[in-house]
């Protein structure tokens, strides 16, 4: 439940200087002290900044949220987003898997299956690492500390030597408008690399996404084959990505 409110407490960050202990309470139905104490471990995650009465952010718009804070965030829409993504796979297939905390989840989907996987993350690489029916691929790179995605030049020519089937993409922000971007520079990088060697492009986007655009971007949204997504996706960005002629799942 914490990270429910750690999420709603940020999205109130991203529009406004201060949140105020008392207005949050009301706000989310809790006590005073399930607030301070949630402000303090946001606080301690560094995405805030305790002041009296309540705190401020210490991110920019553009800054991406700790991957930590991150994974609380439509946590089960994501389990369900990277279970339905896998679903679409063929076994045999040769997939590269993005980073995220999308990615991580259709990591743990991927685990039983019989596929030849590239991940873009150390999270993931962890995760898929003991399966007896992954073949694992690894692209050289730098690591983000953190985050652990793989980046830079390095990483982008080790996907350049593959053509894979799919490529399982997650992004911060999506939209018709703005299309698929990340706060990132060389994560968005590595992403479009990541489309451009591969057959099709699924995009897993939870419907927090679509109300977001970031600094860098991916691509166009009818740059992918399919979106999948959850029940929450406002329903006019869903019928523009189906009129454009992307295939959109909700699950």
């Amino acid at each position: 439940m914490s990270h429910g409110r750690h999420a709603q407490i940020l999205e109130r960050l991203r529009t406004t200087d201060r949140v105020e202990v008392r207005e949050l309470a009301d706000a989310l139905a809790t006590s005073e002290v399930t607030i301070r104490r949630d402000l303090d471990e946001l606080a301690s995650a560094g995405v805030l900044r305790r002041v009296r009465g309540g705190a401020v952010s210490t991110l920019m718009r553009s800054d991406e949220l700790p991957f930590g804070v991150r994974e609380g965030e439509a946590a089960d829409a994501k389990q369900r987003i990277g279970a339905a993504a896998t679903e679409l796979l063929r076994d045999g297939e040769s997939v590269i898997v993005d980073s995220g905390t999308t990615g991580v989840a259709a990591a743990r989907a991927l685990v039983a299956r019989r596929l030849t996987v590239m991940p873009m993350s150390l999270h993931a690489v962890g995760i898929l690492s003991g399966s007896a029916s992954i073949t694992l691929l690894l692209a050289g790179g730098e690591v983000r500390p953190g985050e652990m995605s793989v980046v830079g030049p390095l990483a982008e020519r080790g996907i350049a030597a593959f053509r894979f089937d799919t490529a399982l993409l997650t992004c911060c922000g999506f939209s018709t408008e703005s299309g698929a971007t990340a706060p990132d520079i060389r994560d968005a990088s590595v992403k479009r690399a990541a489309i451009e060697s591969s057959a099709r492009t699924i995009a897993l986007v939870d419907g927090t996404k679509f109300t977001r655009t970031t600094l860098h971007v991916i691509c166009e949204a009818t740059d992918v084959d399919i979106v999948v997504t959850d029940t929450t996706a406002p329903g006019a960005e869903v019928e523009r990505l189906r009129a454009a002629g992307v295939e959109v799942h909700c699950v």
